[in-house]
């Protein structure tokens, strides 16, 4: 209730009560008539007043869950979504899980990608780029202590690639695609807490996607996949411009679970 009166999730207080408690759902239903212990509530008073806040449940606890994986996170790094773990399924669907691949995350955050990958395909050789070195400690702590080891170079796009890095049999980005104009609709959590350099890009969001489509070849096997995640209006745009960019490859879009257009592969 404290929570749906200051306009935040009110399932976001469930959700730290169950991972503070370790528990899953019928956790909760089978204790919920039972007297909470004194320490538990008063770390639930504290969390929902940070909740109130607006602070996102993941930041609050440090961690979030992607594909299996606890991640830790903070306000260096995005949130993994959902979403985003269909994509890496995507490209498990593509290649044998025990394939050995050059691959490369480009926009890794927190690493979620990355070390999913490296999980799904252990043979794989994984390379991971960032342009925030706040965001790379952490994607370089998660590495650590899921012991997967992935390689991390700071810098933009292509720029953060030694001379050694050339060839990759899949580049894999989830960059930022959302269009300043966007803000005012945008939820005040992610608005107010999650990086911004991770969410905006210009022109409407497409700058990364046209700037990966002018070089990507350079660094892609002439086999290779390319695998990205964009917003739900930008499905014909991302098109057009690896279409135009690369018109000897081919384009295909693939739709979320929620049916929305979220991804592309260039093949």
């Amino acid at each position: 209730m404290l929570l749906q009166k200051a306009d935040r999730d009110p399932e976001a207080a469930e959700y730290v009560l169950l991972e503070r408690q370790d528990w899953r759902k019928t956790d909760l239903l089978l204790n919920e008539r039972r007297p909470m212990p004194e320490s538990v509530w008063q770390q639930f008073e504290q969390d929902v007043a940070q909740l109130k806040t607006g602070l996102p449940a993941q930041y609050l606890l440090g961690y979030a869950w992607f594909a299996g994986l606890k991640l830790k996170v903070n306000q260096a790094t995005l949130i993994p979504r959902q979403e985003t773990e269909e994509l890496v399924s995507w490209i498990g669907e593509v290649y044998p899980a025990t394939t050995s691949l050059r691959i490369l995350d480009i926009g890794t955050g927190s690493g979620a990608i990355a070390l999913a990958l490296k999980q799904h395909f252990p043979n794989s050789t994984v390379v991971a780029t960032d342009i925030s070195n706040a965001a790379l400690t952490v994607a370089q702590e998660n590495a650590t202590n899921l012991q997967l080891p992935v390689t991390f170079y700071q810098g933009d796009l292509w720029q953060a690639l030694p001379a050694s890095e050339t060839k990759f049999d899949v580049i894999v980005s989830n960059p930022p695609y959302i269009a300043t104009d966007e803000k005012k609709v945008m939820d005040y959590s992610v608005l107010n807490f999650e990086p911004q350099t991770a969410l905006f890009a210009d022109h409407q969001g497409l700058a990364i996607y046209e700037r990966l489509a002018v070089e990507v070849a350079h660094y892609l096997q002439p086999q290779g996949n390319l695998f990205m995640e964009f917003g739900y209006q930008q499905a014909l745009a991302i098109k057009t411009i690896f279409q135009n960019a690369l018109p000897q490859h081919q384009v295909e879009i693939r739709h979320d679970l929620a049916d929305w257009p979220r991804m592309a592969r260039v093949y």
